[in-house]
């Protein structure tokens, strides 16, 4: 049997984790979700979380009124979502392969997701369950790391980042069953704690996939950024800044 590439081990990482994951990783602003349904108007819309994890974007969703599915793959990460969000539409399937009827759906979000499709399938099923004029988005939260001591974490996380304040991420084009149409991007700051933050890191693909000796490795390095770093030493609660990138597109 082929073993998984080191891309699809880190995405098929996060189940193990699933109820750390929902404790600890941030929610998004309900304003830079807003803005991604935007062209859909007012009211009350059909829309689908793919990738959706733990459902931290679907309860979102859900509190601005809209009509969620959420679509999400790993079964420990979907034990967790209906844990966490009683009521909910929860279904097993990925955004290659949706169990959804043609035309379905006013719009698609993904959230810290999108970066893990086979865009060429992804982009055609997501053509094909968007009605003719609906939205898809891809959403992500990115640590702000023109903060000084961010940048330090990040080096700690992924070594081979390079310094901007956004990801950078190739999403100039959804397929040709879509219109790329904006992007957005929303400042906001989460509360955070020394525990917090290697929580947080504990929760990373990189983290997850690495070795026992790695993993240790980060978390003293974690532990010693809080302690050491001018901007963190002897904080009890600080802020995380992040900025949250909204790619957006219409179905033609």
């Amino acid at each position: 049997m082929t073993q998984p590439g080191p891309r699809r081990q880190r995405a098929r990482s996060f189940g193990p984790a699933a109820v750390l994951y929902d404790q600890v990783r941030p929610s998004y602003p309900v304003v830079a979700i807003r803005w991604a349904l935007a062209p859909l108007g007012s009211g009350r819309h059909h829309v689908a979380d793919v990738g959706a994890g733990t459902g931290i974007l679907t309860r979102v969703l859900g509190s601005m009124g809209q009509e969620v599915v959420a679509v999400e793959p790993d079964p420990l990460m979907r034990q967790r979502l209906s844990a966490a969000t009683p009521g909910v539409d929860v279904v097993d399937g990925r955004a290659e392969a949706m169990p959804l009827p043609d035309g379905r759906l006013d719009g698609v979000l993904a959230g810290q997701a999108y970066h893990w499709f086979d865009r060429e399938a992804a982009h055609a099923e997501l053509a094909r369950v968007i009605r003719p004029g609906g939205v898809f988005a891809a959403v992500w939260n990115e640590r702000d790391t023109t903060v000084p001591w961010i940048w330090e974490l990040s080096r700690i996380i992924d070594p081979d980042r390079r310094r901007r304040r956004f990801s950078g991420r190739d999403v100039a084009s959804y397929g040709g069953g879509h219109n790329q149409d904006a992007r957005a991007e929303v400042e906001h700051a989460v509360d955070c704690t020394p525990d917090l933050l290697v929580n947080l890191v504990q929760t990373r693909s990189y983290f997850l996939t690495g070795s026992p000796r790695r993993q240790a490795e980060q978390t003293t390095a974690v532990r010693r950024l809080t302690e050491e770093h001018p901007d963190l030493a002897g904080a009890a609660q600080f802020p995380l800044p992040y900025v949250t990138e909204v790619f957006r597109a219409r179905r033609r």
